[in-house]
Protein backbone atom coordinates (compact mmCIF):
# COMPACT_ATOMS: atom_id res chain seq x y z
CA UNK A 1 0.00 0.00 0.00
CA UNK A 2 1.37 3.55 -0.72
CA UNK A 3 1.65 5.49 2.32
CA UNK A 4 3.34 8.63 0.91
CA UNK A 5 0.78 11.32 1.05
CA UNK A 6 -0.91 9.59 4.53
CA UNK A 7 -1.61 11.88 7.15
CA UNK A 8 0.22 11.84 10.27
CA UNK A 9 -3.04 10.56 12.18
CA UNK A 10 -3.67 7.49 9.83
CA UNK A 11 0.23 6.80 9.81
CA UNK A 12 0.30 6.48 13.53
CA UNK A 13 -2.66 4.65 13.87
CA UNK A 14 -1.64 2.11 10.98
CA UNK A 15 1.90 2.22 13.19
CA UNK A 16 -0.56 1.77 16.49
CA UNK A 17 -2.39 -1.26 14.82
CA UNK A 18 1.01 -3.38 13.28
CA UNK A 19 -0.20 -2.34 9.59
CA UNK A 20 3.31 -1.37 9.01
CA UNK A 21 6.78 -0.67 10.77
CA UNK A 22 8.74 2.63 11.25
CA UNK A 23 10.89 1.14 9.40
CA UNK A 24 8.95 0.17 6.41
CA UNK A 25 7.62 4.03 6.59
CA UNK A 26 11.56 5.25 6.77
CA UNK A 27 12.35 3.54 3.84
CA UNK A 28 9.75 4.21 2.12
CA UNK A 29 10.47 7.91 2.33
CA UNK A 30 14.28 7.49 2.29
CA UNK A 31 13.48 5.97 -1.20
CA UNK A 32 11.94 8.61 -2.39
CA UNK A 33 13.68 11.13 -1.09
CA UNK A 34 16.42 9.45 -3.52
CA UNK A 35 14.41 9.15 -6.42
CA UNK A 36 12.89 12.82 -6.37
CA UNK A 37 14.56 15.20 -4.24
CA UNK A 38 17.32 15.94 -7.24
CA UNK A 39 14.54 17.91 -9.28
CA UNK A 40 13.09 19.91 -5.51
CA UNK A 41 16.49 20.14 -3.37
CA UNK A 42 13.78 20.29 -0.34
CA UNK A 43 16.65 17.86 1.79
CA UNK A 44 19.66 19.92 2.20
CA UNK A 45 21.50 17.79 4.95
CA UNK A 46 19.85 13.91 4.64
CA UNK A 47 20.34 12.13 7.97
CA UNK A 48 19.47 8.72 6.83
CA UNK A 49 21.66 6.36 8.42
CA UNK A 50 20.49 7.70 12.09
CA UNK A 51 17.13 7.63 11.01
CA UNK A 52 16.58 3.68 9.95
CA UNK A 53 18.65 3.73 13.75
CA UNK A 54 15.88 5.53 15.53
CA UNK A 55 13.54 3.72 12.94
CA UNK A 56 14.76 0.34 14.46
CA UNK A 57 14.41 1.60 17.91
CA UNK A 58 11.11 2.97 17.03
CA UNK A 59 9.70 -0.38 16.32
CA UNK A 60 11.42 -2.29 19.30
CA UNK A 61 9.84 0.60 21.80
CA UNK A 62 6.71 -0.45 20.21
CA UNK A 63 7.29 -4.17 20.49
CA UNK A 64 7.53 -3.72 24.05
CA UNK A 65 4.40 -1.81 24.78
CA UNK A 66 5.48 2.10 24.71
CA UNK A 67 3.32 4.35 22.73
CA UNK A 68 4.27 8.15 22.44
CA UNK A 69 2.30 10.81 20.19
CA UNK A 70 5.21 10.43 17.42
CA UNK A 71 6.71 7.20 17.84
CA UNK A 72 8.61 5.85 14.60
CA UNK A 73 6.69 8.28 12.54
CA UNK A 74 9.25 9.77 9.61
CA UNK A 75 9.86 13.87 9.43
CA UNK A 76 11.54 16.44 8.70
CA UNK A 77 13.72 19.74 10.35
CA UNK A 78 14.08 23.37 9.05
CA UNK A 79 17.88 23.54 8.45
CA UNK A 80 18.22 26.61 11.14
CA UNK A 81 16.97 24.29 13.84
CA UNK A 82 20.19 22.50 15.66
CA UNK A 83 20.62 18.89 15.26
CA UNK A 84 23.30 17.41 17.09
CA UNK A 85 25.82 16.05 14.67
CA UNK A 86 24.56 18.06 11.71
CA UNK A 87 25.63 21.36 10.62
CA UNK A 88 23.50 24.34 11.23
CA UNK A 89 24.44 26.82 8.67
CA UNK A 90 21.50 28.70 7.49
CA UNK A 91 22.69 29.01 4.45
CA UNK A 92 26.22 30.55 4.89
CA UNK A 93 28.75 29.22 3.25
CA UNK A 94 31.47 30.10 5.91
CA UNK A 95 29.78 28.11 8.34
CA UNK A 96 29.35 25.13 6.83
CA UNK A 97 31.64 23.19 9.44
CA UNK A 98 29.63 24.33 12.03
CA UNK A 99 28.08 21.20 14.11
CA UNK A 100 26.42 21.79 17.35
CA UNK A 101 26.63 19.19 20.10
CA UNK A 102 22.77 19.38 21.47
CA UNK A 103 19.49 19.36 19.48
CA UNK A 104 17.32 22.77 19.94
CA UNK A 105 14.50 22.22 22.39
CA UNK A 106 11.60 21.23 19.46
CA UNK A 107 14.18 18.57 17.76
CA UNK A 108 14.49 17.07 21.65
CA UNK A 109 11.04 17.71 21.63
CA UNK A 110 10.39 15.75 18.12
CA UNK A 111 12.59 12.52 19.23
CA UNK A 112 11.20 12.68 22.63
CA UNK A 113 8.10 12.24 21.37
CA UNK A 114 8.95 9.49 18.83
CA UNK A 115 10.04 11.02 15.23
CA UNK A 116 12.31 9.66 13.13
CA UNK A 117 14.36 12.57 11.91
CA UNK A 118 15.18 11.81 8.06
CA UNK A 119 17.04 15.31 7.62
CA UNK A 120 16.95 19.15 7.52
CA UNK A 121 15.08 21.20 4.82
CA UNK A 122 16.74 24.21 2.72
CA UNK A 123 16.33 27.84 3.56
CA UNK A 124 17.43 31.18 2.45
CA UNK A 125 21.14 32.75 3.53
CA UNK A 126 20.83 34.09 7.25
CA UNK A 127 16.52 32.95 6.97
CA UNK A 128 15.84 36.50 5.48
CA UNK A 129 13.90 35.93 2.26
CA UNK A 130 10.74 35.02 0.73
CA UNK A 131 12.19 32.11 -1.34
CA UNK A 132 14.84 29.14 -0.14
CA UNK A 133 18.17 29.68 -2.05
CA UNK A 134 21.57 30.12 -0.95
CA UNK A 135 25.36 29.23 -2.39
CA UNK A 136 25.61 26.58 0.07
CA UNK A 137 22.97 24.04 -0.70
CA UNK A 138 21.71 25.83 -4.30
CA UNK A 139 17.79 26.82 -4.86
CA UNK A 140 14.49 24.68 -3.78
CA UNK A 141 12.19 24.67 -6.37
CA UNK A 142 8.38 24.90 -6.19
CA UNK A 143 6.93 20.93 -6.66
CA UNK A 144 4.04 22.80 -8.61
CA UNK A 145 6.55 24.72 -11.31
CA UNK A 146 10.35 24.09 -10.86
CA UNK A 147 10.63 27.40 -12.32
CA UNK A 148 8.97 28.86 -8.94
CA UNK A 149 9.79 29.79 -5.85
CA UNK A 150 8.46 27.29 -2.45
CA UNK A 151 8.70 30.52 -0.26
CA UNK A 152 10.91 31.24 2.85
CA UNK A 153 12.47 30.74 5.06
CA UNK A 154 10.77 27.23 5.71
CA UNK A 155 10.16 26.37 1.98
CA UNK A 156 12.53 23.42 2.11
CA UNK A 157 9.70 22.31 4.64
CA UNK A 158 6.52 23.25 2.46
CA UNK A 159 8.24 21.47 -0.39
CA UNK A 160 9.16 18.69 1.65
CA UNK A 161 5.67 17.96 2.94
CA UNK A 162 4.22 18.59 -0.92
CA UNK A 163 6.22 15.85 -2.44
CA UNK A 164 5.80 13.24 0.36
CA UNK A 165 8.77 13.37 2.16
CA UNK A 166 7.89 12.63 5.18
CA UNK A 167 4.80 13.56 7.62
CA UNK A 168 5.37 16.55 9.34
CA UNK A 169 8.08 19.19 9.83
CA UNK A 170 8.90 21.98 11.94
CA UNK A 171 9.88 25.56 10.73
CA UNK A 172 9.82 29.15 12.24
CA UNK A 173 7.93 32.73 11.74
CA UNK A 174 8.68 36.46 11.64
CA UNK A 175 7.38 37.60 7.92
CA UNK A 176 5.26 34.71 6.71
CA UNK A 177 8.19 31.61 6.86
CA UNK A 178 5.71 28.94 7.75
CA UNK A 179 2.81 30.60 6.14
CA UNK A 180 3.75 31.90 3.32
CA UNK A 181 5.71 28.47 1.78
CA UNK A 182 2.76 26.42 2.61
CA UNK A 183 0.28 28.90 0.92
CA UNK A 184 2.74 28.48 -2.00
CA UNK A 185 3.03 25.06 -2.20
CA UNK A 186 -1.04 24.05 -0.88
CA UNK A 187 0.08 22.68 2.63
CA UNK A 188 -0.71 23.29 6.11
CA UNK A 189 1.14 25.61 8.66
CA UNK A 190 0.52 27.03 11.74
CA UNK A 191 2.21 30.35 13.53
CA UNK A 192 1.33 30.01 17.24
CA UNK A 193 0.65 32.41 20.13
CA UNK A 194 3.82 34.24 20.29
CA UNK A 195 6.08 33.07 23.15
CA UNK A 196 3.96 29.42 23.18
CA UNK A 197 6.44 27.39 22.06
CA UNK A 198 10.02 27.58 23.26
CA UNK A 199 12.84 28.62 20.18
CA UNK A 200 16.30 27.91 22.00
CA UNK A 201 18.93 26.04 19.43
CA UNK A 202 17.03 27.80 16.43
CA UNK A 203 19.87 30.40 16.47
CA UNK A 204 22.06 31.79 13.76
CA UNK A 205 25.61 29.06 13.55
CA UNK A 206 28.29 29.53 15.80
CA UNK A 207 25.66 31.72 18.49
CA UNK A 208 24.99 29.95 21.86
CA UNK A 209 21.64 28.75 21.61
CA UNK A 210 20.11 30.12 25.03
CA UNK A 211 16.55 30.40 25.74
CA UNK A 212 15.91 34.29 24.70
CA UNK A 213 12.79 35.41 24.09
CA UNK A 214 12.30 36.29 20.45
CA UNK A 215 10.37 39.88 19.59
CA UNK A 216 7.95 38.95 16.75
CA UNK A 217 9.35 34.94 15.63
CA UNK A 218 7.98 32.19 16.79
CA UNK A 219 8.42 28.55 15.80
CA UNK A 220 5.79 25.83 14.80
CA UNK A 221 4.03 22.92 13.21
CA UNK A 222 3.97 22.07 9.23
CA UNK A 223 1.69 19.68 7.76
CA UNK A 224 -0.69 18.26 4.99
CA UNK A 225 -3.61 18.28 6.78
CA UNK A 226 -5.25 20.78 9.83
CA UNK A 227 -5.19 18.17 12.25
CA UNK A 228 -1.67 16.61 12.09
CA UNK A 229 -0.82 20.69 12.68
CA UNK A 230 -2.81 20.39 16.09
CA UNK A 231 -1.14 16.70 16.92
CA UNK A 232 2.30 18.90 16.05
CA UNK A 233 1.28 21.48 17.55
CA UNK A 234 0.43 19.80 20.84
CA UNK A 235 4.75 18.29 21.15
CA UNK A 236 5.65 21.81 20.57
CA UNK A 237 3.81 23.92 22.67
CA UNK A 238 5.32 24.66 26.41
CA UNK A 239 7.48 27.09 27.50
CA UNK A 240 11.52 26.36 27.84
CA UNK A 241 12.70 24.50 30.62
CA UNK A 242 15.62 26.87 31.78
CA UNK A 243 13.25 29.65 32.04
CA UNK A 244 9.44 29.97 32.96
CA UNK A 245 9.13 26.17 32.13
CA UNK A 246 10.40 26.17 35.44
CA UNK A 247 7.20 27.29 37.24
CA UNK A 248 4.61 26.91 34.45
CA UNK A 249 2.87 24.60 32.00
CA UNK A 250 0.23 24.86 29.27
CA UNK A 251 -3.27 24.30 28.91
CA UNK A 252 -4.62 25.36 26.03
CA UNK A 253 -8.19 26.15 25.86
CA UNK A 254 -10.75 24.31 23.82
CA UNK A 255 -11.44 25.95 20.41
CA UNK A 256 -14.04 28.56 20.68
CA UNK A 257 -16.46 26.38 19.24
CA UNK A 258 -16.85 22.60 17.24
CA UNK A 259 -19.44 23.48 14.02
CA UNK A 260 -18.65 25.40 11.29
CA UNK A 261 -22.34 27.38 12.08
CA UNK A 262 -21.28 28.59 15.14
CA UNK A 263 -18.18 30.51 13.88
CA UNK A 264 -18.22 34.71 13.85
CA UNK A 265 -16.05 35.43 11.22
CA UNK A 266 -14.55 38.23 9.50
CA UNK A 267 -13.05 38.41 5.71
CA UNK A 268 -10.72 40.76 4.27
CA UNK A 269 -9.55 40.52 0.88
CA UNK A 270 -8.07 44.37 0.48
CA UNK A 271 -5.16 46.17 2.12
CA UNK A 272 -4.72 49.90 1.67
CA UNK A 273 -1.18 49.57 0.79
CA UNK A 274 -0.81 46.92 -1.31
CA UNK A 275 -3.01 45.06 -4.10
CA UNK A 276 -4.75 41.56 -3.90
CA UNK A 277 -3.66 39.89 -6.68
CA UNK A 278 -6.99 38.28 -8.35
CA UNK A 279 -5.85 34.65 -7.67
CA UNK A 280 -5.62 35.46 -4.22
CA UNK A 281 -9.03 37.23 -3.90
CA UNK A 282 -10.85 34.25 -5.73
CA UNK A 283 -9.21 32.29 -2.94
CA UNK A 284 -10.68 33.80 -0.03
CA UNK A 285 -13.62 33.97 -1.79
CA UNK A 286 -14.12 30.55 -1.97
CA UNK A 287 -13.21 30.65 1.47
CA UNK A 288 -16.04 32.94 2.55
CA UNK A 289 -18.71 30.92 0.40
CA UNK A 290 -17.67 27.62 2.32
CA UNK A 291 -18.27 29.48 5.93
CA UNK A 292 -21.27 31.23 4.68
CA UNK A 293 -22.57 27.83 2.80
CA UNK A 294 -21.98 26.31 6.34
CA UNK A 295 -24.07 28.41 8.26
CA UNK A 296 -21.25 30.64 9.39
CA UNK A 297 -21.27 34.35 10.00
CA UNK A 298 -19.49 35.98 7.56
CA UNK A 299 -18.83 40.00 7.65
CA UNK A 300 -16.50 42.32 5.51
CA UNK A 301 -15.84 45.21 7.73
CA UNK A 302 -16.01 46.25 11.23
CA UNK A 303 -15.27 48.87 12.62
CA UNK A 304 -12.99 46.75 15.56
CA UNK A 305 -10.37 45.72 12.69
CA UNK A 306 -7.09 48.09 13.78
CA UNK A 307 -6.12 50.14 11.07
CA UNK A 308 -4.44 47.95 8.53
CA UNK A 309 -2.40 50.97 7.25
CA UNK A 310 -0.83 51.50 10.56
CA UNK A 311 -0.35 48.03 11.07
CA UNK A 312 2.10 47.44 8.33
CA UNK A 313 4.24 50.55 9.14
CA UNK A 314 4.53 49.50 12.49
CA UNK A 315 5.30 45.82 12.29
CA UNK A 316 7.70 46.81 9.00
CA UNK A 317 9.55 48.91 11.47
CA UNK A 318 10.19 46.24 14.35
CA UNK A 319 10.63 43.59 11.93
CA UNK A 320 13.71 46.07 10.52
CA UNK A 321 14.79 46.59 13.83
CA UNK A 322 15.26 43.34 14.36
CA UNK A 323 16.78 41.81 11.34
CA UNK A 324 19.41 45.16 11.40
CA UNK A 325 21.51 43.38 14.72
CA UNK A 326 23.53 41.30 12.54
CA UNK A 327 24.35 43.90 10.00
CA UNK A 328 27.87 44.91 9.49
CA UNK A 329 28.75 48.34 10.93
CA UNK A 330 29.86 49.26 6.99
CA UNK A 331 26.31 47.89 6.09
CA UNK A 332 24.57 49.57 9.18
CA UNK A 333 25.93 52.84 8.30
CA UNK A 334 25.09 52.86 4.69
CA UNK A 335 21.25 52.15 5.67
CA UNK A 336 21.61 55.21 8.27
CA UNK A 337 22.06 57.10 5.41
CA UNK A 338 20.16 56.51 3.64
CA UNK A 339 17.23 56.83 6.32
CA UNK A 340 18.05 60.03 7.21
CA UNK A 341 17.63 61.00 3.69
CA UNK A 342 14.21 60.61 3.31
CA UNK A 343 11.45 63.30 3.68
CA UNK A 344 9.66 63.91 7.18
CA UNK A 345 6.42 62.97 5.37
CA UNK A 346 7.15 59.62 3.51
CA UNK A 347 5.17 57.07 4.87
CA UNK A 348 5.90 54.29 2.40
CA UNK A 349 7.00 50.98 3.56
CA UNK A 350 10.32 51.10 2.30
CA UNK A 351 10.70 54.12 4.30
CA UNK A 352 9.38 52.34 7.33
CA UNK A 353 11.94 49.45 7.12
CA UNK A 354 14.96 52.01 6.43
CA UNK A 355 13.59 53.84 9.93
CA UNK A 356 13.62 50.91 11.44
CA UNK A 357 16.50 49.08 10.59
CA UNK A 358 18.27 52.27 12.33
CA UNK A 359 15.54 52.80 15.58
CA UNK A 360 17.37 53.90 18.77
CA UNK A 361 16.42 51.90 22.12
CA UNK A 362 14.04 55.33 22.77
CA UNK A 363 12.40 54.97 19.58
CA UNK A 364 11.65 51.64 19.61
CA UNK A 365 9.89 51.59 23.15
CA UNK A 366 7.60 54.14 21.01
CA UNK A 367 6.68 51.71 18.32
CA UNK A 368 6.18 49.09 20.83
CA UNK A 369 3.77 51.18 22.43
CA UNK A 370 1.91 51.48 19.26
CA UNK A 371 1.93 47.44 19.01
CA UNK A 372 0.81 47.59 22.29
CA UNK A 373 -2.32 49.64 21.17
CA UNK A 374 -2.70 47.11 18.31
CA UNK A 375 -2.80 44.10 20.24
CA UNK A 376 -5.22 45.39 22.81
CA UNK A 377 -7.70 46.48 19.66
CA UNK A 378 -7.82 42.93 18.33
CA UNK A 379 -8.76 41.76 22.08
CA UNK A 380 -11.44 44.17 21.24
CA UNK A 381 -12.03 42.45 18.10
CA UNK A 382 -12.67 39.27 19.30
CA UNK A 383 -15.10 39.46 21.60
CA UNK A 384 -17.22 40.22 18.63
CA UNK A 385 -15.32 37.75 16.15
CA UNK A 386 -13.41 34.44 16.04
CA UNK A 387 -11.52 34.72 13.35
CA UNK A 388 -10.22 36.46 10.50
CA UNK A 389 -10.06 35.23 7.23
CA UNK A 390 -7.15 37.17 4.90
CA UNK A 391 -4.43 36.83 2.67
CA UNK A 392 -1.27 35.08 3.58
CA UNK A 393 0.74 36.66 0.44
CA UNK A 394 -1.05 38.98 -2.45
CA UNK A 395 -0.18 36.19 -5.13
CA UNK A 396 0.39 32.62 -5.36
CA UNK A 397 3.90 31.34 -5.83
CA UNK A 398 6.29 33.67 -7.91
CA UNK A 399 9.58 32.42 -10.13
CA UNK A 400 12.95 32.22 -8.99
CA UNK A 401 14.60 36.18 -8.58
CA UNK A 402 17.62 35.76 -7.67
CA UNK A 403 18.78 39.92 -7.91
CA UNK A 404 21.45 40.38 -5.79
CA UNK A 405 20.14 43.13 -3.94
CA UNK A 406 16.91 41.92 -2.59
CA UNK A 407 16.05 45.73 -1.90
CA UNK A 408 16.37 46.16 -5.98
CA UNK A 409 13.72 43.26 -6.44
CA UNK A 410 10.12 43.74 -7.18
CA UNK A 411 7.01 41.46 -7.30
CA UNK A 412 4.49 41.48 -10.19
CA UNK A 413 0.72 41.90 -8.73
CA UNK A 414 -1.84 41.08 -11.76
CA UNK A 415 1.33 42.54 -13.91
CA UNK A 416 2.18 45.70 -12.12
CA UNK A 417 5.23 45.66 -10.44
CA UNK A 418 5.40 46.67 -5.64
CA UNK A 419 8.29 46.73 -3.90
CA UNK A 420 9.73 43.05 -3.35
CA UNK A 421 9.26 43.37 0.73
CA UNK A 422 6.26 45.06 0.67
CA UNK A 423 4.15 41.66 0.17
CA UNK A 424 5.13 41.15 3.79
CA UNK A 425 1.70 43.40 4.99
CA UNK A 426 -0.65 40.53 5.03
CA UNK A 427 1.97 38.09 6.88
CA UNK A 428 2.74 40.92 9.44
CA UNK A 429 -1.17 41.25 10.25
CA UNK A 430 -1.06 38.60 13.17
CA UNK A 431 2.71 38.56 13.32
CA UNK A 432 2.57 42.48 14.71
CA UNK A 433 0.74 41.77 18.27
CA UNK A 434 1.51 37.90 18.19
CA UNK A 435 -1.79 36.47 17.25
CA UNK A 436 -1.80 32.44 16.24
CA UNK A 437 -2.69 32.32 12.41
CA UNK A 438 -3.30 28.98 10.29
CA UNK A 439 -2.39 28.82 7.07
CA UNK A 440 -4.95 26.16 4.69
CA UNK A 441 -4.99 25.65 0.82
CA UNK A 442 -8.19 27.13 -0.72
CA UNK A 443 -7.63 25.91 -4.32
CA UNK A 444 -5.48 26.52 -7.22
CA UNK A 445 -5.07 30.11 -9.34
CA UNK A 446 -5.89 29.73 -13.03
CA UNK A 447 -1.96 28.65 -13.93
CA UNK A 448 -2.16 25.64 -11.58
CA UNK A 449 -0.63 27.11 -8.53
CA UNK A 450 -1.72 26.31 -4.75
CA UNK A 451 -3.09 29.02 -3.58
CA UNK A 452 -4.15 29.51 0.48
CA UNK A 453 -5.61 31.77 3.18
CA UNK A 454 -5.19 32.18 6.68
CA UNK A 455 -7.08 32.14 10.13
CA UNK A 456 -6.17 34.22 12.06
CA UNK A 457 -7.35 34.10 16.21
CA UNK A 458 -7.51 35.26 19.32
CA UNK A 459 -4.08 35.60 21.31
CA UNK A 460 -3.27 32.25 22.86
CA UNK A 461 -6.83 30.57 21.53
CA UNK A 462 -4.97 28.10 19.05
CA UNK A 463 -7.08 25.74 18.66
CA UNK A 464 -9.93 27.96 17.31
CA UNK A 465 -8.51 28.86 13.94
CA UNK A 466 -6.90 25.22 13.86
CA UNK A 467 -10.76 23.57 14.48
CA UNK A 468 -11.55 26.62 11.89
CA UNK A 469 -9.27 25.17 9.24
CA UNK A 470 -10.14 20.83 10.19
CA UNK A 471 -14.06 22.49 9.50
CA UNK A 472 -12.92 24.26 6.13
CA UNK A 473 -10.71 20.84 5.13
CA UNK A 474 -14.03 18.71 5.40
CA UNK A 475 -16.26 21.27 3.40
CA UNK A 476 -13.83 22.60 0.77
CA UNK A 477 -10.99 19.49 0.65
CA UNK A 478 -7.85 19.89 1.47
CA UNK A 479 -3.79 19.14 0.19
CA UNK A 480 -3.76 18.03 -3.55
CA UNK A 481 -0.54 16.50 -4.70
CA UNK A 482 1.23 17.99 -6.99
CA UNK A 483 0.78 15.80 -10.33
CA UNK A 484 4.70 15.27 -10.81
CA UNK A 485 5.05 13.75 -7.77
CA UNK A 486 2.28 12.22 -6.97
Amino acid sequence: MDRTFDSAEKLMGALRSGEVSSVELTDAAIDRIERHDRDINAICVPDFDRARAAARDADRARARGEDRPLLGLPVTVKESYDVAGLPTTWGIPMHRDHVPAEDAVQVARLKDAGAVVLGKTNVPLWLQDLQSYNDLYGTTNNPWDHGRTPGGSSGGSAAALACGFGALSIGSDIGGSLRTPAHFCGVYAHKPTLGLAASRGMVPPTAPALPVELDLAVVGPMARTARDLTLLLDVMAGPDPLTSGVAHTVTLPPARHERLRDFRVLVLDAHPLLPTGAAVRSAVERVARALTDGGARVERHSPLLPDLDEAALVYMRLLAAGSSAGFSDARYELVRARAAGLAADDRSLDAARLRGTVLSHRAWLGVNQRREAHRHGWRRLFTEFDAVVCPVSPTAAFPHDHELDPLERLIAIDGVDHPYFDQLVWAGLPTLPGLPATAVPAGRSSEGLPVGVQLIGPMYEDRTPLRLAELLEEVMGGFEAPGAQG
